[in-house]
């Protein structure tokens, strides 16, 4: 009986250690270029980003689709709330953001993971 009951908890300390080492590589709190800190989670079928530190603590910014480290969706400005197509890719702990208006006309930043 022991024994039976070791092996289950192995196997679900195994089976949970799994789930965890597929997480997406966006997931997670970041450190924005200009010091706040934004959480990555988990929202329907996408990634929403949001805002936890900061003069918009609280405030939405982001919402991207994919995995393996490339994604797209939108990017919110927060200061006026106009919405831009952004993309986003994960290298490590490093990810670089890209919104863009019309396509043309892009900005870059570079989040580290916290």
């Amino acid at each position: 009986m022991k024994t039976t009951r070791t092996l289950i908890i192995t196997a679900a300390a195994l089976l949970a250690g799994t789930t965890i080492a597929f997480a997406e590589p966006i997931v997670g709190n970041w450190k924005t270029q200009s010091g706040e800190t934004a959480k990555i989670a988990k929202c329907g079928g996408s990634y929403c980003i949001q805002l936890v530190t900061g003069k918009y603590s609280g405030q939405r910014i982001g919402k991207m689709s994919g995995n393996g480290g490339s994604y797209n969706g939108t990017i919110t400005d927060p200061a006026d709330g106009k919405e831009y197509s952004g993309s986003a890719k994960v290298t490590g702990s490093k990810m670089s953001l890209k919104g863009c208006a019309l396509k043309i006309f892009c900005k870059t930043q570079k989040w580290n993971k916290l």
